[in-house]
């Protein structure tokens, strides 16, 4: 099923964690390991302040709850830490290139009260604010962890180097010696220094891996407390669906009135014109011309009669009126092409909502078209189902593939883009699999929400 909008869009690279990923190095000597240590260590500049913030957030809020209006200080600060939330954000997408989605955007009601409530009641900026106190243990353990290991494994081993400036130092034997001392164990001779840098080397080639497990520690608690939440995720998505949902509604309002205006208008104004003309030739005599005239604005009518049902049709088909069954019966007995239908049991009992019909009925008709219209098929197999208050549509033809779901830059939605929104104005989902070479096939489920 190949579209106009089918060529593959341009998906952005999904960044990294970390910079320098991609060096044959050994892992101590690749540069992400030292972005990530050295960005515990803004980490660790940030940590007291951001826990500080926190703090005085909870207990302002809770010392002015008395005075009303001095909460709107606390809410203040409650909302404010939004801006700890975009920088610790950005500072993981600076350093160790972790994108993380902004939250929704924070709206200040109108009114005292209502105000009021907006600020302390931001979800946002209370998720800042915890992610701010679990952010500081981290911080910390993170970089006395990371540092401890690096500057032993680098005193390790760079041990022959500079062991011999240590003072001396005696044992229990009488004896003295020069280097590193454990208990009465001294590491001053040369297997016990070449153990001294195993260890240091071992050490070096851990150190990346507990700096990892830290920064990656903290980009999750990022994540889960800075990023939008699934319900939020979920907001956006039917906003953005309903004004798809919109947009398609207005096209097609538009393109009615654009066929009423151009086609039916136009061939109206001609039967009336020629309506007149015949009567002016009867008054004159000439009942042959006025027959011929007759003739001809009859045909025009029977023309426009027939663009009516058209349109009425686009708008609403009317084998919709016998259910979704008798509708995709008679769809397929229309097609260009041959189109196998087999519907489930129980698919319409009870009825479909109107909305959920029409979405099925269009979503089946528009695959179909483009089936015969742009994926050379030879044949069409549609299966209707309807299971736990879902109803599953499954379009398959057997034509080239290729198809995608692409909108343009302009925003401007139309064939499988305008399905796919179309669906999910309803809270459906649209899945699209099309190999090249064929064949392409299109599942989509929508809520079976019934007539009251």
């Amino acid at each position: 099923m190949t579209l106009p909008e089918s060529a593959p869009s341009a998906q952005p690279p999904t960044p990294s964690h970390g910079a320098g990923g991609g060096s044959p190095a050994p892992v101590p000597f690749r540069a992400r390991s030292w972005t990530e240590y050295g960005y515990l260590w803004l980490l660790l500049l940030l940590a007291p302040f951001g826990l500080a913030y926190a703090v005085l957030a909870v207990a302002l809020t809770a010392g002015l709850a008395v005075t009303v209006a001095g909460l709107w200080a606390g809410g203040g600060l409650i909302a404010g830490a939004r801006g700890w939330g975009a920088l610790h954000r950005g500072l993981l997408r600076q350093t160790l290139h972790a994108e993380i989605a902004e939250p929704p955007p924070f709206h200040l009601r109108s009114g005292f009260w209502r105000g009021m409530g907006s600020l302390l009641g931001d979800p946002t900026g209370w998720r800042a604010l915890l992610f701010l106190l679990a952010s500081f243990p981290v911080a910390l353990a993170g970089f006395v962890v990371s540092t401890v290991f690096v500057s032993t494994a680098l005193a390790a081993v760079t041990y022959p180097a500079w062991y011999r400036w240590l003072p001396a130092q005696q044992a229990a034997d009488g004896s003295w010696h020069r280097g590193a001392m454990f208990g009465d164990w001294f590491v001053d001779t040369p297997p016990r220094i070449a153990g001294a840098v195993a260890a240091g080397v071992v050490l070096l080639f851990v150190w990346p891996l507990l700096t990892r497990l830290f920064t990656t520690l903290m980009h999750l608690l990022a994540q889960a407390l800075l990023g939008p939440t699934r319900a939020s995720l979920r907001v956006a998505e039917l906003r953005a669906s309903r004004a798809g949902a919109v947009e398609d509604a207005d096209a097609r309002l538009r393109r009615i009135e654009r066929d009423l205006h151009d086609g039916t208008q136009a061939r109206l104004v001609a039967v009336a014109m020629q309506v007149d003309e015949a009567r002016e030739h009867l008054a004159d005599g000439e009942t042959a011309a006025a027959s011929g005239l007759l003739d001809t604005a009859h045909a025009s009518a029977l023309e426009t009669l027939a663009e009516l049902r058209e349109i009425a049709r686009g708008i609403h088909p009317a084998a919709l009126d016998s259910g979704l069954e008798v509708a995709l019966r008679t769809l397929a007995a229309r097609a260009p092409l041959p189109v196998v239908v087999e519907i489930g049991p129980g698919v319409e009992q009870p009825r479909l909502a109107p909305a959920v019909e029409s979405i099925a009925y269009y979503t089946v008709a528009e695959l179909v078209t483009n089936a015969a219209k742009y994926a050379a098929a030879d044949g069409v197999a549609v299966r209707v189902e309807r299971e736990d208050g879902v109803l599953r549509l499954q379009v398959r033809d057997d034509g080239r593939g290729g198809a995608r779901v692409v909108t343009d830059g302009a925003g401007q939605r139309t064939g499988l883009a305008g399905l796919t929104e179309r669906v999910r104005a309803v809270d459906g989902t649209f899945e699209l699999a099309s190999p090249v070479g064929g064949p392409t096939v299109v599942t989509v489920t929508l809520p079976t929400s019934t007539r009251p």
